[in-house]
């Protein structure tokens, strides 16, 4: 009896499509919302056998608490939106993590342009 593949990608595409439909629910549901119309889904990672999605996001907002309360607060109606749009049985729960992968790449790009190359 051969032993039934997990498919890997699975968990890849039904990330990529709440990432999809998520970003189009705070586009249209929240785009005039000052905090969450400045933010940017940039990645999105399944987790729990698909339970949950984790959605990486940037912001142009300084104050990160107030985005990340904010989008805490719409979790649930965002999830409520995601599931009339989404075309399976099962909606997986979000999460919004902030993702500083832009501030970290500048810190490196500015810690590599002073560095004291010597000429010998």
């Amino acid at each position: 009896m051969a032993k039934k593949q997990f498919n890997s990608n699975r968990g890849e595409k039904i990330a990529a499509k709440v990432q999809t439909l998520v970003a189009e629910i705070l586009r249209d549901v929240y785009g005039d919302d000052p905090i969450v119309g400045g933010v940017s889904l940039v990645g999105a990672v399944a987790h729990g056998g698909l339970q949950f999605v984790r959605l990486y996001y940037y912001s142009r907002n300084e104050n990160r608490a107030a985005v990340q309360k904010k989008l805490d607060d719409i979790t649930r109606s965002v999830r409520f939106e995601l599931a009339a749009r989404m075309d399976q049985k099962y909606v997986p729960d979000i999460r919004f993590e902030y993702d500083d992968t832009l501030e970290r790449a500048q810190r490196i790009d500015d810690l590599l342009n002073n560095l004291d190359v010597g000429n010998d």
